[in-house]
């Protein structure tokens, strides 16, 4: 079954108004990561307007699932994600932040309108007996930090069983490097693994003007940071993405006191599991070369998110789609780049896929993700609920091969 393009489009249209106030709304009352309880009750509140979506709250604590079933057919599931980042907004907007130092400036609160939005259409086609099968409206918390036990949403919502019967999630993130009438996709590997790594190097310390009777970890440390500039160049292939930096160092006391230790954390990103582990394995030996300078080292890894690994045949089935519906559309294909996604969680499990969708205003001025300036054209929200929405019919009426 391919619907009519034009009746999804104006569907679409025809809440674009909707669509505009809830993302105002969600913008005005950011909420961090697994503190997402007002959001959640708004989310609640509209679905349960909606009539005939069965709710769960409290899924991966701060999190709202809404099911549509007809009883019969495949499950499908659409993701959004909820949280916003600690950023200051400096957009001036009358809707800007109403929470000082908290702030939607990843289009978390765009995700989370557009899939109501979808969740609304949806809504009407059940009523109506126009679709059969079942989706599940996925409002996930914590896309951008962890709980105390290292997880984010999506790990969380798949260890409460909610993927168990799902055949296929999609899910789409704003891109405000492309404008309006612009999707980037790819296939397989899209976003990085994302590890972080701390380190000490332990030595002896002592006194400033008699370095020679200690263990310098600072003069350690020297080798060890030319050694580890020089791995994704020199140790892993060129063939394998990869990307390795340290962001802090902490050390000493006083200019004349030789400190016992350094303490390095860094980030590393890759994008095959083997490039993972070597890159891993690679860093460690870095830290080992204290040793022959009399030194020892510690040495932990805190594995993120893995890679984003999108479905080539559900990957074929959103871009035909998407140029069903819009006939001029553009279509990038190349990775999402070094950034991490807990969607890949999900997609680790299931097939799935993520596409970006261009959201940039015209005026040329560069609005970055996690930047406290961060906006979108709100056009870009009818096109992501179209483009979804459509994708999602064609899955549950078996228009693709997972």
């Amino acid at each position: 079954m391919i619907t009519d393009k034009q009746t999804i489009i104006e569907e679409a249209q025809a809440i674009a108004h909707q669509l505009s106030e809830w993302r105002r709304h969600l913008h005005q009352y950011p909420e961090l990561s697994f503190q997402e309880y007002e959001t959640g009750r708004f989310v609640s509140s509209r679905l349960k307007e909606f009539g005939n979506i069965a709710i769960q709250t409290n899924v991966a604590k701060t999190g709202v699932v809404g099911t549509l079933s007809s009883g019969s057919g495949p499950t499908i599931a659409i993701r959004a994600d909820m949280d916003a980042l600690p950023i200051v907004e400096q957009t001036g907007h009358d809707y800007r932040s109403k929470r000082d130092g908290v702030m939607h400036a990843c289009g978390h609160d765009a995700h989370t309108a557009i899939l109501l939005g979808i969740a609304k259409i949806f809504s009407d086609k059940f009523k109506e007996g126009k679709i059969s099968g079942t989706v599940k409206f996925l409002f996930q918390p914590a896309e951008e930090d962890t709980d105390d036990e290292g997880l984010s949403g999506a790990p969380r919502m798949i260890r409460e069983g909610i993927l168990d019967d799902v055949e296929a999630v999609i899910a789409l993130h704003v891109c405000p490097w492309h404008p309006v009438g612009v999707i980037q996709v790819n296939d397989g590997y899209s976003m990085a693994n994302v590890d972080v790594f701390h380190a000490k190097i332990i030595g002896s310390g002592g006194h400033g003007g008699y370095p020679h009777m200690t263990k310098d970890p600072i003069w350690m440390l020297g080798s060890v940071l030319q050694a580890f500039y020089g791995l994704v160049s020199r140790r892993i292939s060129p063939l394998d993405t990869a990307a390795a930096s340290i962001g802090k160092i902490n050390t000493g006391t006083a200019s004349n006191i030789i400190p016992e230790e350094v303490s390095i954390t860094g980030t590393l990103r890759t994008y095959s599991p083997e490039a993972r582990e070597q890159l891993i394995k690679e860093v460690e030996n870095v830290f080992k070369i204290t040793e022959s300078f009399g030194g020892s080292y510690v040495f932990t890894v805190e594995r993120g998110e893995p890679a984003l690994k999108n479905d080539p045949a559900v990957n074929a089935l959103l871009v035909e789609t998407a140029r069903n519906l819009y006939p001029d559309i553009q279509v990038e294909r190349e990775p999402f780049g070094m950034g991490g996604e807990d969607f890949g969680y999900m997609t680790q499990k299931i097939p799935g896929v993520m596409f970006f969708l261009g959201c940039a205003l015209e005026d040329g001025k560069n609005r970055d993700l996690h930047t406290n300036i961060f906006d979108i054209d709100e056009r870009c929200l009818e096109m992501g609920v179209s483009i979804l929405a459509e994708t999602a019919t064609r899955l549950l009426a078996g228009n693709n091969d997972i």
